[in-house]
């Protein structure tokens, strides 16, 4: 069930990072209110999967979904460019991310 929860709170972050571009810095009513709702959720299922997943596994595909996630929704919605070194930069993340769960613990 931590796994899920952290899945879940992933793209939670995505949804808060997202929500936090479209709010033009908190001046936006709706999408700032998706921001603070989706972070406390976020923060919420991240600790929740933490009570059986140790830290740096959780914390290293939490932040990594949100950070590879983001670049994916700033590229396919936003219309941010997309560079070789920008792919570069995701792929290595994902494969930290591999790596990381890989390397042990749960």
């Amino acid at each position: 069930m931590a796994c899920f929860y952290l899945l879940v709170a992933g793209l939670l972050e995505i949804l808060w990072a997202f929500s936090m571009k479209k709010s033009a810095g908190f001046t936006q009513l709706t999408p700032t209110l998706i921001t603070l709702v989706a972070m406390v959720a976020s923060f919420g299922l991240l600790s929740m999967a933490m009570k059986t997943l140790p830290l740096g596994t959780a914390y290293t595909i939490w932040t990594g979904i949100g950070a590879v996630g983001a670049f994916v929704i700033g590229i396919t919605v936003l219309g941010e460019a997309i560079t070789p070194l920008r792919v570069i930069a995701a792929l290595l993340i994902v494969a930290g991310i591999v790596t990381m769960k890989l390397s042990g613990g749960q």
